[in-house]
């Protein structure tokens, strides 16, 4: 995976438990001005995030969660399930940042992102969740095959290199893993939950995360707010400065 070009931004490792965890972005998340920002992948794939990542790291402190690890030599931090990745993340959000972080997950990682915030709500100041994944028609497989088919049309082919690397390392078997377990999560039934500040975010052209699920998960927490961006689902590959700002307003409230 490649360096990012910008402030003191490379790879680090944080022991959580027994594991260490694989994070990328800034060295430290309080070392310099701005609330710390942590973001979580979907699918376990982060290179499609460095993008965001490096328009983040020129605001403030940012971690990318490298989680569950598919490339990482050292091995994957957790099984690809989504309990287990909500509680790596949890436990990492507990033993790592020293204040309240803003928490954003995209895709099945915004349901990780968003369980591991119910988990710990004393760390997570604020949730941010982009293109979170499945609406109850697409916990099927045939209807989600069709979404994925209509949304990968919209999307910019430039996303596919950031994300194979991993999907190979992962093989079928794990990711087939990871989708089942994000299906049979019903985040609409989790966010009355959440006590902090919540932003909900979905791509113009995403059948996977259409807009009027985020309007429907906004009117489940009492301080949500959905919004529509440009975009299909990789969105923060494909306008990293829209996404940045998004972030940038949730670390200012």
């Amino acid at each position: 995976m490649p360096f990012l070009e910008g402030p003191s931004v490379g790879v680090r490792y944080d022991r959580v438990g027994a594991r260490m965890v694989r994070s990328l972005g800034t060295e430290g998340l309080d070392e310099r001005g701005g609330r710390p920002l942590v973001l979580v992948p979907g699918l376990g794939a982060p290179g499609y995030l460095l993008r965001s990542l490096e328009h983040c790291a020129r605001r403030g402190p940012v971690r990318l969660l490298d989680v569950p690890g598919f490339g990482d030599p050292s091995g994957p931090a957790c099984r690809e399930t989504l309990e287990a990745l909500a509680d790596t993340v949890a436990r990492w959000l507990a033993a790592v940042p020293r204040e309240p972080v803003v928490l954003a997950g995209h895709s099945t990682g915004a349901q990780v992102a968003l369980h591991a915030s119910v988990r710990v709500p004393e760390r997570v100041r604020a949730l941010v969740l982009l293109g979170p994944t499945f609406p109850p028609d697409l916990r099927r497989v045939r209807p989600l095959v069709s979404a994925f088919v209509r949304t990968a049309v919209r999307e910019s082919p430039s996303v596919v290199p950031t994300v194979l690397p991993s999907y190979l390392k992962a093989g079928p078997r794990r990711l087939a893993n990871c989708v089942r377990s994000a299906q049979a999560d019903a985040p609409e039934d989790v966010l009355p939950a959440v006590t902090c500040p919540v932003t909900l975010v979905a791509g113009h052209d995403d059948a996977l995360c259409p807009g009027e699920w985020v309007r429907l998960l906004a009117c489940r927490t009492g301080r949500g707010r959905a919004l529509v961006v440009p975009g299909a689902h990789a969105f923060p590959h494909r306008h990293p400065a829209v996404t940045a700002e998004l972030l940038a307003e949730a670390r200012d409230a």
